[in-house]
C-alpha cells in the first residue's frame, strides 16, 4: 500500500511539473501511470491477478519510458533535450524546470534585446545549483527504483495469487495432488 502510495505521489509530483512546462507526452504517460497503479492496488486488494499481470505488463513499458526520457535530457542516442518531441511539436516549451530549478538567477535582458525578441518564454535562467536536464533524470531514476520495488512485489503477488487457485478445488477443501510425492514415502 505504502508503494503504491509513494509511485503515485511521485506520478502527481511529476505530472504537476510535466503541466507547467507543456510537456504534453509525459502528461498522457503520468496519467496512464497513476490509472495503472491504482487498477494494480485494485487488483492485489481484489485478489485479481490479471489487472496485477496488466500492471506488471505496464511496468515494463513505464520503465522503457523513464529510460528514454533519461536518454532524451542526457542528449544519448540521437535525442535532443532543446527538440519539441516531449511537447509533441504543439509548443516551444520546454522542462518547467530550464527556468525554475532550484538556485536559478533569472538576469533581466536589456529592454531593447527583450523587445527584439520573437519568443520572450525562451529565456534562459543562469546560475543553478542543479541544471534542469539533471532534475528530469532524477526524477525518472526515482521513478525508475520505484518500479523496480512494484515489480518485484507484484511478481510475487501473482505467485501467491496462482498458488491459491492451485491449491484450492472451490467444491468443498485444499486439493491434494494426485501422485505421491517422494517426501511421502
Amino acid at each position: 500500500m505504502t508503494m503504491c502510495n509513494n509511485n503515485v505521489m511521485t506520478a502527481l509530483e511529476r505530472q504537476a511539473f510535466d503541466f507547467l512546462g507543456y510537456q504534453w507526452a509525459p502528461i498522457m504517460v503520468n496519467f496512464l501511470q497513476i490509472i495503472m497503479v491504482i487498477l494494480g492496488l485494485f487488483g492485489t486488494i481484489q485478489y485479481r491477478p490479471r489487472y496485477v499481470v496488466l500492471y506488471l505488463l505496464w511496468t515494463l513499458l513505464w520503465v522503457a519510458w523513464n529510460v528514454f526520457v533519461c536518454c532524451f535530457y542526457l542528449d544519448l542516442g540521437g535525442l535532443s533535450k532543446e527538440s519539441d518531441l516531449l511537447s509533441l511539436g504543439v509548443s516551444s516549451h520546454l522542462s518547467w524546470w530550464k527556468d525554475n530549478g532550484p538556485g536559478c538567477d533569472d538576469r533581466d535582458l536589456p529592454a531593447t534585446r527583450w523587445q527584439s525578441l520573437e519568443s520572450p518564454e525562451l529565456i534562459y535562467a543562469l546560475g543553478c545549483w542543479l541544471e534542469y536536464q539533471y532534475i528530469e533524470v532524477l526524477h525518472c531514476i526515482i521513478q525508475l527504483l520505484i518500479s523496480l520495488l512494484g515489480f518485484v512485489y507484484a511478481c510475487y503477488m501473482v505467485s501467491t495469487f496462482t498458488e491459491e487457485e492451485d491449491s484450492f478445488n472451490f467444491i468443498g477443501g485444499v486439493h491434494y495432488p494426485s501422485k505421491t510425492s517422494p517426501l511421502y514415502l
